[in-house]
């Protein structure tokens, strides 16, 4: 996909969107396309929806992005890069699945954006204010990656893997960070039904997420704490959390959708 002149790595999984709804997969803050593994064709086959996948500029196969970010990054993507992907790759109604910093662009899209598309949001592991395990956590990451393997580890999926690492490391360690980064405003104003999973041994962030999103969200919600999970319940327990997601899907996705 090509948007503004440059590369979007993109996937699709099962139907395309003439032909049934999509779950649209928003990765972590290291992520991209390949790093969500098996999880959309377990998705397509679980649900017969379309999946649809892509690398944000910067990571995997995209095109690379100026570093530093600025620390409202994850709302420029929400507001005004997400809609032009789901507008370019032709998205009629969907589920966005947002695991990690692509939870947060799910809540940040779900409660800024009027999108008559999106049906439902999952979100995985999702952060919605910084919480001080979660800053000690991000730098431990930073030690690992300039003196452990976690540098050529993620060299594999990213073509400019300092550009992806540093642009998520350095916003998130940024003294401003904390101010600049509260979604209790956008939570207040979503109105899709929204899903939460987070694992039980998340070393990135507690269930106070979740208390937050229960005191502002005022559409359905849903939480599930997945037991012997840390920040990725999708890959290290697949079964309840895909089982949760995929009927959760199918449920937003109902209405119309000749697939389901």
């Amino acid at each position: 996909m090509i948007l503004d002149g440059r590369e979007i790595e993109t996937a699709w999984w099962g139907p395309g969107p003439e032909a049934a709804p999509t779950l649209v997969l928003l990765h972590e803050g290291l992520g991209c396309v390949a790093l969500w593994r098996d999880v959309p064709a377990a998705l397509a086959a679980a649900t017969g929806c379309g999946v649809f996948a892509y690398s944000r500029f910067g990571y995997g196969r995209s095109a690379p992005v100026a570093v530093p970010r600025p620390l409202d990054y994850m709302h420029v993507e929400a507001r005004e890069v997400l809609p032009r992907v789901l507008d370019a790759a032709a998205i009629e109604r969907c589920v966005l699945v947002g695991h990690s910093d692509g939870g947060s662009i799910a809540a940040i899209h779900g409660g800024s954006c009027d999108d008559d598309r999106v049906r439902g949001l999952a979100l995985i592991a999702a952060h919605f204010f910084v919480e001080p395990i979660g800053v000690a956590s991000i730098a431990e990451a930073r030690e690992a990656y300039q003196t452990g393997d976690l540098r050529p580890r993620l060299a594999r999926y990213h073509d400019d893997v300092d550009g992806a690492f540093w642009g998520w490391n350095r916003a998130w360690l940024d003294p401003d960070f904390p101010r600049a980064f509260d979604l209790s405003a956008e939570l207040a104003r979503i109105r899709t039904p929204t899903l939460l999973i987070q694992g039980e041994d998340d070393p990135y962030g507690t269930t106070a997420q979740f208390d937050m999103a229960r005191r502002r969200v005022t559409a359905p919600l849903e939480t599930l704490l997945i037991p012997d999970a840390r920040h990725a319940p999708h890959l290290e327990a697949p079964t309840p959390s895909l089982d949760a997601i995929a009927a959760f899907a199918r449920r937003m996705l109902r209405e119309g959708a000749s697939a389901l």
